[in-house]
C-alpha cells in the first residue's frame, strides 16, 4: 500500500471516531479539498507532492479530534509527528517538513518556507472554492488573489 493510500486509511478511521456524521463528512470533504489542492501546488511549484497531500490530510487532525481550533496548527505539528512517527510512513527529513507546514498554516500573513506557503495555499484555495458563496477572510484575501495570479484564474 502506498504511503498516502495508507496514511489516508489512518486518517479515515479516525474521523470514523467523530460522533455527528455531518462533522465527519464536513472533515473529509476538507482534508481530502486540501489535500488535493496541495498535490496540484506541489507539481506546479516543483515539489514533493507526496509529502504535500500528507500534510494537507494531517493539517486539520488535532482540531477534529479534540473539536478544538485553540491553537490547532501548532499543537496539530505535534499530534501529526506522533501519528507519522507511529505509522512510520516517512523520513526525518519528510517528517520535518511536514509539522512545519501543519505549523505555520493558519498565519497567513506570513511567509514561511515553500512547503508551509504551499499547505497555507492550499487551505485558502479549500476555504475559497470549496463553496464561492461565502465571503473570503480578509486574512485570506491577499494570499488567494496571489494563488489566482498564480494559476491564471479570475479572482
Amino acid at each position: 500500500m502506498g504511503r498516502l493510500k495508507e496514511l489516508r486509511k489512518y486518517i479515515n478511521s479516525e474521523l470514523e471516531k467523530m460522533e455527528n456524521t455531518d462533522d465527519i463528512f464536513s472533515a473529509a470533504n476538507h482534508l481530502y479539498g486540501v489535500s488535493l489542492a496541495a498535490t496540484i501546488l506541489a507539481k506546479k511549484r516543483g515539489l514533493d507532492p507526496e509529502i504535500a497531500a500528507m500534510a494537507g490530510m494531517l493539517h486539520d487532525m488535532h482540531a477534529y479530534k479534540t473539536g478544538s481550533y485553540d491553537d490547532h496548527a501548532h499543537k496539530g505539528a505535534d499530534l501529526a509527528r506522533e501519528i507519522l512517527s507511529e505509522l512510520n510512513l516517512t523520513s526525518d527529513e519528510e517528517t520535518d517538513a511536514i509539522c512545519s507546514a501543519i505549523y505555520h498554516h493558519d498565519d497567513k500573513y506570513a511567509i514561511d518556507a515553500p512547503m508551509d506557503e504551499l499547505l497555507k495555499d492550499a487551505d485558502v484555495i479549500h476555504h475559497t472554492l470549496n463553496d464561492t458563496s461565502k465571503a473570503i477572510k480578509e486574512k485570506e484575501q491577499a494570499r488567494y488573489d496571489r494563488i489566482c495570479e498564480e494559476l491564471g484564474l479570475r479572482s
